[in-house]
């Protein structure tokens, strides 16, 4: 099938992973749309849900919790102006080596609606030099399979321990053990992304993921307004998986007139 046959059969109703300025470093913007902006957008592709997920606190461009007020207040007045859609408050949490696996305390998790999670550089305790290197760059004899060992370990820490709603592009970035990942997917329930900003999860990765009791879920990962919404590319990714489109969550059929 068609990039274009797809865009003419399918759409997606809901996208729940877009960023906001409120993902920035210092005075430098991260993503380029307001809230208002995102929503926006999201009702002109016909979306009945979208999600405000901007970077975890730990992260180098990672949200201010102090500004979580904001975030809300700026969520109910572009609710109000647009009451046909569902506007959500979450939040990518990153990978890191802390009690849960997470840059978010089990505490902190509740001030959101719900939390997606997948790894990021720019976090302390998250092996960044050394899987940067390992993954950009060849690399000393183990050094691999060392970190793969690590960020798995570190994954289903974060997985098992917390109500995870969408693990965000699984193997991007990093090496992890894909198959791990998706048994622990299969067991808490947790969506796995179809990312379609990242190269991770490809077609390899899907396939062996599909194996698994899993669901999946495609993402924009919008970083301006004007991707918000996206999904062309990952539903070809599934589909050259051998993924059944109704195990993708979100997508549905158009109505052929």
């Amino acid at each position: 099938m068609t990039l274009e046959e797809i865009r003419n059969k399918y759409r997606i109703n809901k996208d729940l992973h877009t960023h906001t300025r409120y993902s920035r470093t210092g005075p430098y913007l991260h993503a380029t749309g307001t809230i208002m902006e995102n929503v926006e957008a999201a009702v002109k592709c016909g979306l009945d849900e979208v999600a405000i997920t901007d970077h975890g606190p730990k992260e180098i461009y990672g949200l201010d919790p102090k500004k979580l007020p904001d975030m809300r207040r700026d969520i109910a007045e572009a609710q109000k102006k647009y009451p046909d859609i569902k506007i959500h408050l979450g939040v990518e949490a990153n990978l890191m080596d802390s009690p849960n696996g997470l840059d978010i305390s089990p505490e902190d998790i509740k001030d959101y609606d719900f939390i997606n999670a997948g790894y990021h550089y720019g976090v302390p305790k998250c092996g960044m030099i050394a899987n940067w290197i390992t993954f950009k760059l060849p690399s000393p004899r183990g050094w691999k399979e060392k970190m793969k060992k690590k960020n798995t370990e570190i994954a289903l820490r974060a997985l098992y321990n917390n109500k995870i709603k969408i693990l965000t592009h699984p193997g991007d970035k990093a090496y992890f053990d894909i198959e791990e990942l998706a048994r622990a997917c299969e067991e808490t329930g947790t969506l796995i992304e179809i990312n379609a900003r990242h190269k991770r999860p490809n077609v390899e990765d899907l396939k062996i993921m599909a194996k698994y009791a899993v669901n999946f879920i495609i993402s924009s990962d919008a970083h301006k307004p004007s991707q918000v919404g996206r999904y062309v590319r990952s539903i070809g990714l599934a589909l050259a998986a051998g993924i059944e489109i109704g195990r993708i969550v979100n997508v549905v059929e158009r109505q052929q007139i």
